[in-house]
């Protein structure tokens, strides 16, 4: 009888002894693939959309800030993916064009998020050019020709654009 109990006592103190501590879980990093247009840049530290329009509030014409804000694209340049329109709220936008016209975004990016990086400014839009942007966009000719008023417009240039994949 003693020899079980010594047993069991050496047995218990064995296994305890080999017991794992728990440690906590570790967190993963979700990691987010983008595709690259421009300049390079990073995900970090971009403003939200609504944002960026409290900040293009407090713009007048002629004035330009460096900004980075994510939002996703409304709308592409039909042609040759020269422009791009993305909201800042559910009746606001900005028109963003790219630096140098060294880049261009690809046709199918509607609805894609989008990190970018520029310089944002207000700017008086006249009817040609939006005309201009209209026809780009493949609107019909009775839609453009509805266009007969200059628009103070939210505008970008865009440096280096960060596409989710």
């Amino acid at each position: 009888m003693k020899n079980l109990i010594r047993f069991s006592v050496i047995t218990l103190l064995i296994f305890g002894a080999c017991k794992k501590e728990k440690t906590p879980l570790e967190v993963k990093k979700e990691v987010i693939a983008f595709d690259s247009f421009g300049d390079k840049i990073t995900n970090e530290a971009a403003l939200s959309a609504a944002d960026m329009l409290t900040k293009y509030k407090g713009l007048k014409v002629g004035d330009t800030i460096n900004a980075k804000f994510a939002s996703s694209i409304k709308e592409v340049c039909s042609k040759k993916g020269c422009w791009m329109k993305l909201p800042l709220d559910a009746s606001t936008e900005t028109m963003v064009r790219f630096k140098d016209y060294g880049f261009f975004m690809p046709l199918d990016a509607n609805n894609k998020e989008v990190i970018i990086e520029g310089k944002a400014f207000v700017k008086e839009t006249s009817v040609k050019e939006l005309q201009h942007y209209a026809e780009d966009a493949g609107k019909s000719k009775e839609e453009i020709a509805k266009i007969t008023e200059p628009k103070m417009e939210f505008s970008f240039e865009a440096n280096g654009v960060l596409m989710k994949k």
